[in-house]
C-alpha cells in the first residue's frame, strides 16, 4: 500500500524522503505534462530539443531516461532510433507513461540504486529530476556505473539564472507558478514543493564539480533561458580516474 501524503506537506530539504517524493509525483501524474507545458510558458519544448541534441542519439543505442516519468522526454530519443528505458520511483508516473507510450520500456527504480548491470547504456540522461534525489553524489555514481565506457551523461535541470533574471525568476517561482499549477492541476499544492526545490538547488558550477567527483570527464554546461535551466554534459572514460 502506498504511503498517504498530504500534498504540500513535503519540504525540499534534507528531510525529504524518497517514498514521499514518489507519493507526491503519484498525485500529480495525471496532469503532469500539461502543468509543465503551462508553467514553463512553452519553454519545455526548447529544453527537450536541447537535450536531444546534446545526447545526439544514434539508431541502436540503449539510453536510460532516469526520472523519465511519463516518457514525454523519452520520445525524441525513441524517434531517433534509440532503445529507451524510463526509470522512475513514481508508479503513478510510470502508469501514465505506459498508457501513453507503449513502445518505450518503463521500469521502477531508485536513482541511488539503479536496477541495471554495469556498463549497460550508451547514454544516461535525467531532466528536472536530479534535484529531487536524496543523495545526488550517489545517484551520479550509479549513473556512471550503468553507462558504458565512452558513453555520455546529459543532465537538464533548473539552475541559477544570470544576474538580471534572478529577481523575476524567484518571484515567478514563489508567487506565480504555484497559482498557475493550481489551475492546471487538481494537485497544485505539490508545486509549492517543486518551486521550493528549484530555489534551493545547486548552481551550475557546483553540479559540475559533483559530476567530476563521480568520475565523469569532459564535464561542461551551457545555460538555457538565461540560466533558469542548465544543460550539463559529461563522458565516462575508458578507465575510471
Amino acid at each position: 500500500m502506498k504511503k498517504s501524503l498530504e500534498v504540500g506537506t513535503i519540504r525540499a530539504d534534507e528531510t525529504k524522503k524518497p517514498d514521499e517524493v514518489a507519493a507526491m509525483f503519484d498525485v500529480v501524474a495525471p496532469n503532469y505534462d500539461l502543468a509543465n507545458d503551462v508553467i514553463s510558458l512553452g519553454q519545455v519544448y526548447l529544453w527537450r530539443r536541447a537535450v536531444r541534441a546534446a545526447i545526439d542519439p544514434k539508431p541502436g543505442w540503449k539510453i536510460l531516461d532516469l526520472a523519465g516519468g511519463t516518457g514525454t522526454s523519452s520520445m525524441p530519443l525513441h524517434e531517433a532510433g534509440a532503445s529507451v528505458v524510463v526509470c522512475d520511483i513514481s508508479e503513478g508516473m510510470l502508469e501514465v507513461g505506459r498508457g501513453k507510450h507503449p513502445e518505450i520500456s518503463f521500469v521502477w527504480g531508485s536513482a541511488t540504486d539503479l536496477p541495471f548491470d554495469d556498463d549497460t547504456f550508451d547514454a544516461v540522461t535525467i531532466s528536472f529530476g536530479i534535484r529531487n534525489v536524496e543523495d545526488v553524489p550517489l545517484a551520479l555514481n550509479e549513473m556512471y556505473r550503468v553507462t558504458k565506457p565512452g558513453g555520455r551523461i546529459v543532465i537538464c535541470e533548473f539552475s541559477t539564472p544570470v544576474a538580471f533574471a534572478r529577481v523575476p525568476h524567484g518571484f515567478y517561482l514563489r508567487h506565480v507558478a504555484p497559482r498557475i499549477a493550481r489551475m492546471a492541476s487538481q494537485a497544485g499544492g505539490a508545486y509549492d514543493y517543486l518551486s521550493e526545490s528549484i530555489l534551493q538547488w545547486h548552481d551550475q558550477h557546483t553540479l559540475g564539480e559533483m559530476m567530476l567527483d563521480a568520475g565523469w570527464r569532459d564535464v561542461a554546461y551551457r545555460n538555457l533561458t538565461y540560466g533558469t535551466v542548465a544543460l550539463h554534459r559529461g563522458v565516462k572514460p575508458d578507465v575510471r580516474p
